[in-house]
């Protein structure tokens, strides 16, 4: 006697099509649809406060955009930003190095350093922004403290015939390269330390004990032990081990961290820049978010912050695949 046939592939798939649906009806509402009526929308005057009539305008929004040297200054201000990206990427990696090791207790110690990720980034903002207070931040009083304790001012001012204070951070619109508020260039008085700094500082305190830390430690657990051993016999060194074995296993790993800081770093801004200094002081911490946002929802101009937002997607998918085409050929898997 004959067993009955298993229900056929075709039902299971129809299933499976039922129980997928409402996910996939919620992406393409949320998700697909959204992107694609921004992209529509780009080539529009479209505008909330409706001041003018609607019509479509071709490319208008992206030739007024890329004309538009206040673009230009956000932009350069998203890639200085990006700066502490490759400090952060090295301090992940060392870190994770040091937690690699077999030492008692060392699960507490990566739990303690990855608990801050669990915080809100909101909440990691907001206290940053007061201890960058220049009045009463922790981060002033120790400097104060070093400066008169040290004695610093009264040997520069003997010697070079100068004093330095601690700087006012969020206030001040200096930068260690001296960028120019207005304008895309170099400009000696604004050399100094000011908001952007601040954001990168923060930036990297929050990326080196987060998730690139935890791919990193997932990293180091899959090189084989063999290939430590083939070094030590060799008398390979540490550092000799370190480049020639566990920094080209952790090449793929390097290089996934790499793309997406970039793509983060190119998305990122708008949270520091609304919580702690608004795109101030004079622009300098406006990035390309947080200009889409003030395009969008403060002057309702929703047709040209559709279009930075496009330009914006066509920065990251360039330079993603090149960096993925030119970047990825020494990868050891």
């Amino acid at each position: 006697m004959k067993r009955k046939a298993y229900a056929p592939q075709q039902n299971q798939f129809r299933t499976a099509i039922w129980f997928l649906l409402p996910n996939f009806i919620g992406f393409i509402v949320f998700c697909v649809g959204p992107v694609f009526f921004s992209l529509i929308i780009s080539f529009s005057n479209w505008n909330l406060q409706q001041t003018i009539p609607f019509r479509w305008i071709g490319l208008t929004n992206f030739s007024e955009m890329l004309g538009n040297q206040e673009f230009w200054s956000y932009f350069v201000n998203t890639i200085y930003l990006m700066l502490g990206m490759p400090v952060a990427i090295a301090g992940s990696l060392c870190l994770a190095l040091l937690l690699n090791q077999r030492l008692r207790g060392i699960v507490v110690y990566r739990t303690l350093f990855y608990l801050p990720t669990f915080t809100s980034g909101v909440a990691l903002i907001i206290l940053w922004k007061a201890l960058y207070n220049p009045d009463f931040g922790v981060i002033n009083a120790i400097i104060n403290w070093f400066l008169e304790t040290l004695q610093i001012n009264r040997l520069l001012d003997a010697v070079l015939g100068a004093t330095v204070s601690a700087p006012v951070w969020l206030q001040s619109t200096q930068n260690i390269l001296g960028l120019d508020v207005d304008a895309v260039r170099l400009v000696k008085a604004q050399w100094g330390i000011g908001a952007r700094d601040a954001i990168i500082i923060m930036g990297i305190w929050i990326a080196i004990g987060g998730n690139n830390m935890l791919l990193y430690l997932a990293g180091l657990s899959n090189i084989p032990k063999e290939l430590f051993e083939a070094a030590r016999i060799d008398g390979a060194g540490r550092w000799a081990t370190f480049r020639y074995v566990t920094w080209h296993q952790l090449s793929p790993t390097t290089f996934f961290i790499v793309i997406m800081s970039f793509i983060g770093g190119l998305q990122g801004g708008f949270e520091q820049a609304r919580v702690m200094t608004e795109g101030g002081p004079a622009g300098t911490t406006t990035t390309l978010t947080y200009h889409i946002y003030t395009k969008a929802f403060e002057e309702f101009q929703i047709g040209y912050a559709s279009a930075i937002a496009w330009i914006l997607f066509i920065f990251i998918f360039v330079l993603t695949m090149v960096y993925w085409k030119f970047g990825n050929r020494d990868l050891s898997y």
